[in-house]
């Protein structure tokens, strides 16, 4: 079922998890140091290197200091927790940083992020901690104060006030929360936006706006939307390079305002944007100290300028900035529509999944063969927009613990999404109807980004929709929230655990045994003794025997594992062996079963690919979820995705097994069993 998700700004305030190791909160530790008259010192993110690099040797000679080392009178937060208590230091988390500026002019959500119960003056203990969403939880991180310094000066995110630290104290328990200070380096504003609110985020091309972009920006900026914008670059040589008119590219900044000026006789659209540097500003017209502010009325320039120096914080006309600017990133607090004057609830579904290679990581549509296995979520739309006849819905399709992900070398994966109209009563829609039918709607592009929002209008119906990433086998978890004005339908498709075994027909009589039949009676009189009945070592022998003198089938011998399977499948009488009308039975299943294997391998390489076994599976009785199709695919595919017919043997043998063992004990056709001990371990050791 999926979970509803809870954003900042709704009613109730979700308390958030413990993340500590020994699931102590930061009450807990705190007063558990106040009574030893100690400081706190984490054992979950130490003072040490790998702390703050994990690709990289430290370029400096850190020392970790505590504020009383670095200052008299340290402070959490001096005054009030503004913008101008951002500076960025030696990291490259420029998009960090503008998103805890913008974080700043929503007082709601900041004190969610920064609790102001914590101080270093009463109850001080060396310990301090934030609260970030992640995932549809909202997590509190501990940690100490102990932080990295050059010469008693802090060399990562700092407050101009060389006293306060609570940004410092920030940027620390987010590194920690993704494993490293260097994780932190090169992302997306929004990325940080949405994990200081819960909210869902935007994303707009300049060039390509609508007219109405100043509006839908007041908007959001009233409504307590947060927002970031960039300038693209066409290389990593123009990372953080400067303008002529004092702009950086490849560099995040924070929206923090948008007016409209009367100036000489005309109304002129201003936006204010501030650099997370804390210095290097536009240099253009509307800048601090630029001519044009000499046509505004004193006492407008004064409630808008408020005494600007150079803290990096700029005003600029709206034209100018669509100009020079090429994204801008808006993380709405909810996802109320930002092009009219309502404020709209909206409810919320929620789905977790992986992409897991040789079962679920089907890659995009461009391959048409693996594609149809992505996991697929079926949504319901019944009710049109109260004043359309047209639902919407916005659909955010998220890749989980990727920057964590970095140390193991892996980043980013590019994603994106499609939609189409569900065919009716599918449990898991296959290949061709993909191939027969279009796209209702996509994600824009393809992306390697941590999200992938759009907002659609769609008309009531039932709509499929399939999260991926662009090419096949890579492998990530994924998070997909599934936003409408009105209450919509929506589950995961492909769910059914259940199996159609129906009990094999009765052996012929000896005289009306088929040549075939008459075949296979010497061959198994050749084997067995006077019991006139096999064991699995006999299986073994004569199986291998007869297979691998069939050519069409990659075969390189059954384990004696798998043949115990088959007995323990076909032995009604619990001998331990199989006499002859039990092998009979089972040769028939093992006829229908090869006919299957060579029924799926369309290359005729002699193996199927592992992205076939749903269907496979399916053909043979058995229907089997994502979760099962994930688990199989990695016990028994190699490397290139197939499996031969061994494997393929092995895995359909112990599932019907299994199926048929919870089937005896299922007397009452719940889909339920109870079972102790000692019958789980006659079960799982018998299949």
């Amino acid at each position: 079922m999926p979970l509803q998700s809870t954003l900042s700004g709704g009613k109730g305030k979700v308390k958030a998890i413990d993340t500590q190791w020994d699931g102590k909160s930061f009450e807990q530790l705190r007063q558990e140091c106040l009574q030893k008259n100690a400081l706190f010192e984490d054992p979950d993110f130490p003072a040490t290197d790998s702390s703050l690099f994990f690709s990289q040797s430290v370029p400096l000679q850190f020392e970790w200091k505590r504020p009383g080392e670095l200052c008299n009178n340290p402070k959490f937060i001096v005054g009030d927790a503004n913008r101008t208590d951002i500076c960025q230091g030696q990291l490259g988390d420029c998009w960090l940083l503008a998103a805890i500026a913008s974080l700043t002019l929503h007082k709601d959500a900041l004190v969610r992020v920064v609790p102001h119960d914590q101080s270093f003056d009463r109850n001080y203990a060396g310990i301090f901690h934030f609260q970030f969403w992640q995932h549809n939880k909202w997590l509190d991180v501990v940690v100490d104060d102990r932080l990295p310094a050059v010469r008693n000066r802090l060399v990562m995110l700092h407050s101009a006030s060389n006293n306060e630290f609570w940004s410092a104290l920030l940027e620390k328990a987010y590194a920690k929360l993704h494993g490293s200070y260097e994780s932190l380096k090169g992302g997306s504003t929004m990325e940080a936006m949405e994990d200081f609110t819960g909210g869902v985020g935007e994303m707009y091309d300049t060039k390509q706006a609508p007219d109405d972009l100043f509006t839908i920006m007041k908007k959001a900026l009233d409504r307590g939307s947060m927002m970031g914008c960039s300038i693209d670059i066409t290389s990593s040589a123009e990372s953080e390079a400067r303008t002529t008119t004092g702009l950086v590219k490849g560099h995040a900044y924070s929206i923090t305002g948008l007016q409209e000026v009367t100036c000489r006789g005309r109304k002129v659209k201003l936006i204010r944007v501030r650099n997370p540097w804390g210095q290097v500003e536009w240099n253009g017209p509307w800048s601090d100290k630029s001519r044009e502010w000499d046509y505004v009325n004193r006492a407008e320039k004064q409630r808008i300028l408020q005494n600007s120096t150079d803290d990096g914080e700029f005003w600029m006309e709206f034209e100018d900035f669509k100009a020079n600017y090429d994204k801008v990133e808006i993380c709405n607090m909810t996802p109320d529509s930002l092009t009219d004057s309502t404020k709209r609830h909206w409810e919320v579904n929620l789905f977790e999944g992986q992409w897991i290679r040789g079962s679920t990581a089907g890659g995009c549509r461009n391959y048409i063969d693996t594609f149809w296995t992505n996991p697929q979520f079926k949504l319901r739309l019944e009710d049109a927009d109260d004043e359309d006849d047209v639902c919407s819905v916005v659909i955010a399709l998220m890749q989980k613990n990727r920057r964590k992900l970095r140390k193991e070398g892996l980043d980013l994966e590019t994603i994106g999404f499609a939609v189409y109209e569900a065919p009716e009563d599918a449990d898991h829609v296959g290949k061709d109807f993909f191939r027969y039918h279009p796209s209702k709607a996509r994600s824009r592009t393809y992306i390697n980004m941590r999200e992938v929002s759009e907002r659609f209008t769609l008309p009531p119906g039932e709509y499929l929709l399939v999260p991926t990433t662009f090419q096949p086998h890579h492998e990530a978890d994924f998070l997909i929230r599934i936003f409408s004005e009105k209450r919509a339908g929506a589950l995961e498709m492909g769910e059914t655990v259940d199996a159609d075994l129906p009990e094999p027909p009765p052996p012929s009589l000896p005289e009306e045994e088929t040549e075939e039949e008459r075949g296979l009676r010497r061959l198994f009189e050749q084997l067995a003794g006077p019991d006139q009945a096999i064991s699995a070592r006999e299986l073994q022998q004569m199986l291998n025997g007869v297979l691998s003198r069939r050519r069409e089938i990659k075969f390189d011998g059954l384990s004696l594992g798998t043949c115990h399977s088959i007995i323990n499948l076909m032995d009604v009488d619990n001998t331990g062996k199989l006499e002859f009308q039990e092998f009979k039975i089972f040769w028939e299943k093992m006829k229908k079963w090869i006919m299957l294997f060579l029924s799926f391998d369309t290359d005729r390489s002699g193996k199927m690919s592992s992205y076939e076994l749903r269907i496979a599976l399916k053909a043979a009785g058995m229907k089997l979820n994502n979760k099962l199709l994930q688990l199989l695919g990695l016990r028994f595919a190699d490397s290139n995705y197939d499996i031969d017919f061994d494997d393929y043997l092995t895995c359909i043998v112990r599932l019907e097994n299994m199926f048929r063992l919870f089937q005896a004990m299922d007397e009452n056709k719940k889909g339920k069993v109870t079972m102790n001990m000692f019958q789980f371990l006659m079960l799982s050791m018998n299949a």
